[in-house]
């Protein structure tokens, strides 16, 4: 049976923190259970297109799943479940924050057959996780993190950030050291990005328009990076991807599937989808996505994305009733799809397989990208090796570059 991998996204949280640019917002427990049963449906109207399919990884993010009371998320594996096959050794994920887990929800969980937590701490520093308008603090993590060791979770990441407003270098080495000193089998390591239409924007302007900066300057910001590198590796982690660490054989298999461009479904608020080389996006206004999910209809031309809803060519609106909450579809031609195979594959440190590009495409790499490969290689960004093409540290380093050039 072909793979497939499902997401599942939960769009609520307690308090949206002030960097988040993401589809999260607060909800009533009304709102709660009105959006858990639209999902429902959404899984169940979706049974024929995972018929044939073994699905091996599940993720369920947000947003913040964990705050939902733990019967909607075995509502939500129930219904999974029962309109597809689930391999019985899928790796099944869920992101929680610290103060949204107790002992029995997280034996619930294991119970549900999720077998892998992923707690967003981003800081060991109380002042630093307020200044990103995080509402827990260290202790509060470190009391999830202990819950979920003893609920018997062997597979734990924990998500950490640089650059934060007031984060020095020794801060950042401190949240390091705390965090390994835990030994989770997963690190994923971001670094800030400041989104406009944000709190945190709004500060960082002000600051600017004021003269001065929160932020950590551009070499401090740089040398967190390679601290991250260098202090993860001298601690037992594995780098595999560009912002993700692990301990051997603990690599996640869901976010490697969307690199590896494997089908997946995504079931949910603006929840993406890659399903038989179409990329679509569900509809990202709850009200809406509740009402058409619940058996309701989008007035006549009623449009949330500015774009075409409905596109016949790709999928007949009679037979797939889908296709309404449905509201960017792209059908990918051969050219999108080699691009994306090479700045997705990228970013694994294994690279891409020439191999694998001629046999997917049926054309010869050195035809379609054997200049650019040369550039990259002569600015040493790129190497080959047993007929795998890969990015070197300077690359990594200047990824977005790299990648950019395999645009044709």
């Amino acid at each position: 049976m072909d793979k497939l991998e499902i997401y599942v996204h939960i769009p609520f949280c307690a308090k949206k923190c002030d960097y988040c640019d993401f589809l999260s917002m607060r909800g009533d427990s009304v709102t709660k259970r009105e959006y858990v049963s639209a999902l429902i449906n959404e899984i169940k109207l979706s049974k024929d297109r995972m018929e044939g399919y073994l699905v091996d990884t599940i993720f369920i993010g947000g947003g913040t799943p964990s705050i939902l009371e733990g019967k909607y998320i075995g509502e939500i594996m129930d219904a999974i479940r029962q309109n597809c096959v689930v391999d019985e050794n899928a790796e099944i994920t869920i992101e929680c924050n610290p103060g949204t887990l107790d002992k029995y929800k997280l034996k619930y969980y294991k119970d549900l057959g999720i077998n892998r937590i992923s707690i967003g701490l981003q800081s060991a520093n109380d002042d630093e996780l307020m200044a990103i308008g995080r509402i827990h603090n260290f202790d509060k993590f470190l009391e999830s993190y202990k819950l979920a060791r003893e609920a018997g979770f062997s597979n734990i990441n924990v998500d950490i950030m640089s650059a934060l407003p007031g984060q020095s270098i020794e801060s950042y080495r401190e949240t390091l050291k705390k965090v390994t000193d835990l030994n989770p089998e997963h690190i994923s390591a971001y670094s800030l990005i400041v989104e406009e239409e944000t709190p945190l924007y709004d500060r960082v302007e002000a600051a600017e328009n004021a003269g001065y900066s929160i932020l950590p300057d551009e070499d401090t910001e740089r040398e967190m990076y390679y601290e991250t590198g260098k202090f993860l590796k001298d601690s037992g982690y594995m780098r595999y991807e560009i912002s993700n660490y692990s301990k051997v054989g603990y690599e996640c298999r869901h976010n490697i599937g969307y690199w590896k461009r494997k089908d997946y479904l995504g079931f949910g608020l603006g929840a993406a989808s890659l399903y038989k080389n179409t990329r679509y996006s569900n509809i990202a206004g709850l009200s809406q996505y509740i009402s058409v999910m619940s058996g309701g209809n989008l007035e006549e031309n009623e449009n949330f994305w500015g774009e075409t809803i409905y596109q016949d060519d790709i999928w007949d609106i009679q037979e797939d009733p889908l296709t309404v909450i449905q509201g960017k579809i792209q059908k990918l031609s051969n050219k999108d799809m080699m691009e994306e195979f090479m700045f997705l594959g990228l970013r694994m440190m294994e690279g891409i397989s020439v191999d694998e590009f001629e046999e997917k495409f049926g054309r010869k790499f050195e035809t379609v990208y054997g200049n650019v490969a040369d550039k990259l290689i002569s600015q040493g960004l790129l190497k080959k090796n047993d007929n795998r093409i890969m990015l070197t540290d300077r690359g990594i380093d200047v990824s977005n570059y790299a990648m950019s050039e395999f645009l044709l």
